[in-house]
């Protein structure tokens, strides 16, 4: 007789052999009792978690010579035949290899007649969204009313790609992934019945391989069993499944948090020369400490934990010596270097400078400890202000600029002292320099940025007379006639007269000139930042923090 892999062998036979889904077992077995079933059925979800099996099963409750029955006896015609996959009258479809307009066509041909030894003509149509459009608007009208005799079972991964007018004529049915306890336990029945000896730890390692499927947990189990034989050792199956042992994983992380990145190295190099993937190994690494942050937020974490028992209580202790924050940081930084690993060249080192990292995060207690300081510091000190950790960072309010003073004539004493202050408009006879410029600005911007350049030397109204070093661009600008005419205007226009105006070239003498509008507003910005800065270093809270944070001032700089 040829061998039988363990996932047809194992098969369920009943509703409530169905491990995992029994809100779908139990609402069709209340439709059974109550003569209420539908003519339309959808299963969806994962590979490997019933679906197919529950069809079966429904089939062969409606067609059990006995039924309709919640038990198929399973030995009358109908129930060998349909557990065969052979009923006559129970038709199991490829929708990945029947697509077509034609297949669908033909399968209403055979829905017109009546079932040859059955109550019902079942049509179970497996991924059922690889069907084509047009397939399915061909069975759309068959579908909205069938004939008395006809059910129809659809199983799809996808139900997403489900034409919408077919997902609303059907009865839908969410199977969920199986948790790993409940693989664990049916796993074990399989290994007693088979004379399989193997560890619940390695039933967990098998579960946890199948990610939530039965029947790919029984097909590793299956592999299992042809590598190991009938005795199974932990070592050899984590070998098998390119798994990290599991102490291995736990002493890492109590290196790293214990801050001895020493000893978590000497593991990473155990891991290393025992062949592992270092992306595997940072995987299973994010599921532990992904654990251990669950069993410290969650009071119950067993059913959101894909673990064992034995296992649970191990990882409480180990959370129990961390904090919440520590953990947090450390599946962040493992998270990113697992994505890092993808692509790198060097993925043993990327590992090894993550480990470095997590040894040396601080703990959720040291940064309580700056907290405190930072309100011991608040209630020290009543004044309110911005700072932060060494280096120091001050931001204060900038004090309001002072208004520009106004340029000495060449012949100070013959000219009366200007206000300050900027007027589009002055009295005849006071040679506002200042407010000349900012006019001209207003005016005529260009000319006014060269203007702010020149060295007044004589502003005896009506004659103003300004330098510009010798061959400078400045003095060019103004050798223009036209522009120097131009100007005269608008000096005219401020000062309310007929203004004159002298543009000379100075020669080696000029640093002795008077200073110019832009020289003296750099040297009153120059002295607004250094009293800023002597404001804010002399500021007592500024004083308490560098003396907290054994920090020194790095930027002053104003809020605004």
């Amino acid at each position: 007789m040829s061998y039988m892999v363990l996932a047809r062998k194992w098969r369920p036979q009943q509703f409530d052999d169905l491990i995992g889904q029994e809100h779908v077992s139990q609402t069709l077995k209340n439709a059974i009792t109550a003569d209420r079933v539908h003519h339309a059925f959808l299963f969806t979800g994962a590979r490997g978690v019933g679906k197919t099996s529950a069809a079966r099963i429904f089939a062969k409750a409606l067609n059990c010579v006995e039924g309709p029955t919640l038990t198929p006896c399973g030995v009358c015609p109908s129930c060998v035949e349909i557990t065969a996959s052979r009923g006559i009258d129970v038709f199991e479809i490829d929708g990945a290899s029947n697509t077509g307009v034609d297949d669908i066509r033909e399968l209403r041909e055979n829905i017109r007649y009546l079932p040859s030894n059955s109550r019902y003509k079942l049509f179970i149509i497996d991924e059922v969204h690889m069907l084509s459009i047009n397939a399915f608007n061909a069975l759309l009208k068959t579908l909205e009313e069938p004939p008395d005799h006809a059910k129809f079972i659809f199983a799809t991964t996808e139900p997403h790609k489900i034409p919408i007018t077919i997902l609303s004529r059907c009865q839908r049915f969410d199977f969920r992934k199986i948790a790993l306890d409940k693989v664990a336990a049916r796993l074990k029945t399989i290994a007693v019945a088979e004379a399989i000896n193997i560890s619940d730890a390695g039933l967990a390692m098998i579960a946890r391989a199948g990610g939530g499927s039965m029947r790919d947990s029984q097909s590793t189990f299956d592999q299992v069993i042809a590598f190991c034989g009938e005795q199974v050792e932990d070592l050899h199956l984590q070998g098998l499944l390119g798994l990290v042992d599991q102490r291995l994983l736990i002493n890492l992380v109590e290196a790293f948090l214990d801050g001895d990145a020493g000893r978590g190295l000497g593991i990473l190099q155990r891991v290393d020369e025992q062949g592992h993937s270092f992306r595997k190994f940072c995987q299973q690494l994010i599921d532990l400490v992904r654990s251990l942050l669950f069993i410290t937020v969650v009071e119950d974490p067993a059913d959101l934990l894909e673990v064992s028992s034995s296992e649970l209580q191990e990882l409480r202790q180990l959370a129990a010596a961390t904090d919440l924050n520590r953990l947090q940081r450390s599946l962040a930084l493992l998270m990113k270097t697992e994505a890092e690993l993808a692509h790198a060249n060097y993925p043993r080192l990327s590992v090894e400078m993550a480990l470095i990292k997590l040894a040396s995060l601080p703990s959720g207690a040291d940064v309580g400890a700056l907290i405190h300081k930072l309100d011991l510091m608040e209630k020290r000190l009543p004044a309110a202000g911005t700072l932060v950790s060494a280096p120091v960072q001050v931001e204060v309010a900038a004090p309001s600029p002072a208004p520009l003073p106004t340029v000495e004539p060449a012949c100070a004493e013959d000219v009366p002292q200007e206000k300050p202050g900027i007027s589009p408009v002055v009295q005849q006879g006071q040679p506002d320099w200042a407010g000349l410029i900012e006019f001209v600005n207003r005016k005529r911007r260009a000319t006014g940025s060269v203007l702010e350049h020149a060295h007044p030397l004589s502003l005896e109204l009506p004659h103003l007379k300004i330098g510009y070093p010798e061959g400078s661009f400045h003095l060019q600008f103004f050798g223009d006639s036209a522009t120097r005419d131009s100007l005269e205007a608008l000096a005219t226009e401020f000062y309310g007269q007929k203004i004159r105006l002298d543009v000379l070239p100075l020669r080696e003498d000029h640093e002795a000139a008077a200073p110019t509008f832009a020289q003296q507003r750099q040297e009153q910005q120059l002295s607004a930042q250094q009293q800023m800065h002597d404001n804010a270093t002399g500021h007592p809270m500024i004083k308490a923090a560098r003396e907290i944070f054994d920090g020194e001032v790095e930027e002053v700089r104003p809020v605004d």
